[in-house]
């Protein structure tokens, strides 16, 4: 028998000790799709353990699990993005986690040090453009702050965690210095002020209003599964590159989770977090919302597939998550609204 499949024998066995389980599982959740729904009524028909949701904005999840305090009803904490489960972490709202089956699902850089929270879904930051508009295309990061490209890039605003994450990154990789002046030469290089979403910065290529976008992956191959209005419709015309291949890789960003400080159902909030590496739903994670499965082994849903082989920055997430009050100083000194 292979490690994998002893690994998936050992988490079939957790869940079956639970079948006939009583009790409940209360959710914080600042996930918000659809087809999340089914990751919750398979775990509920297999353990017997109800799941109740309450969903928010990560950060007004934390503040609320702060005021609760030790009254807090909440079991688990679901949010995106590193730079969050480390707000939470240092909120500490979270407690680690002891599972040889986390352990051995999730990879190492993949969950924190500490193991108060684990991922379990990833979105790689990538680069878009316009075909008919770019020839010499951007083929790292640190090419996008490039003179070049000046009026031609769309990007979020420096409040939002994935370019938080993403300038954690790049302070981690290159160094305070560099990420000031890539900062500098973004905003330089900007065709309008940050805004909207990662959909909208795709929208802006379609429409011309610039010719370069960054944005999380799973925007785009969600517009080759189903209908995104603005994006879908012209598809042929954009292009992407997976930055940094020859060095450190294409920046990750996570969806994943941690164990509340005070949950009242601890052993029921370990077997849902360790449900969330298992087999079943980290597919659900790939075909039902065009991630990334944390758990390398997970077949990928054609949308994913589409955007081809890539080379990921393997850096620990928890390093990067140190650079976080970094990055923010450097958005600052930047101007990046």
């Amino acid at each position: 028998m292979t490690r994998t499949s002893v690994l998936a024998t050992l988490l079939a066995s957790a869940l079956a000790t639970t079948a006939a389980a009583e009790g409940v599982v209360n959710i914080y959740s600042a996930r918000h799709y659809d087809t999340d729904e089914n990751l919750y009524g398979d775990f509920e028909k297999a353990t017997g353990i109800t799941i109740n949701r309450i969903e928010g904005k990560s950060d007004e999840l934390i503040a609320r699990m702060t005021a609760e305090g030790a009254n807090s009803p909440a079991d688990i904490l679901i949010t995106t993005d590193t730079s969050r489960l480390t707000r939470a972490k240092l909120a500490g709202v979270l407690q680690p986690v002891d599972s040889d089956i986390l352990e051995a699902r999730i990879p190492a850089a993949l969950q924190d040090q500490d193991n108060t929270w684990f991922g379990f879904s990833q979105r790689a930051r990538i680069i878009f453009y316009a075909k008919d508009r770019v020839t010499d295309v951007p083929q790292t990061y640190l090419d996008l702050a490039d003179p070049k490209y000046k009026g031609q890039i769309c990007i979020r605003s420096s409040t939002n965690t994935y370019n938080q994450t993403l300038m954690a990154s790049i302070v981690t990789h290159h160094g305070e210095e560099a990420a000031r002046d890539w900062a500098d030469g973004i905003v330089a290089n900007m065709a309008r002020p940050p805004k909207g979403g990662d959909t909208d910065q795709l929208r802006g290529l379609v429409s011309g209003e610039c010719d370069i976008a960054v944005s999380n992956t799973y925007y785009f191959a969600r517009a080759i599964r189903k209908n995104v209005k603005g994006v879908s419709d012209s598809l042929d015309q954009i292009g992407w590159v997976f930055p940094s291949q020859d060095t450190v890789g294409a920046h990750m960003n996570l969806s994943g989770g941690g164990l509340a400080a005070h949950a009242p159902n601890r052993d029921n909030a370990v077997k849902f977090l360790e449900y969330l590496a298992s087999e079943s739903a980290q597919k659900y994670f790939s075909y039902g919302n065009d991630e990334y499965p944390t758990v390398p082994s997970v077949e990928l849903a054609d949308s994913v597939k589409q955007l081809g082989a890539f080379k990921a920055d393997d850096v620990n997430l928890s390093e990067v998550a140190k650079a976080l009050p970094t990055a923010q100083k450097v958005f600052n000194e930047a101007r990046w609204k």
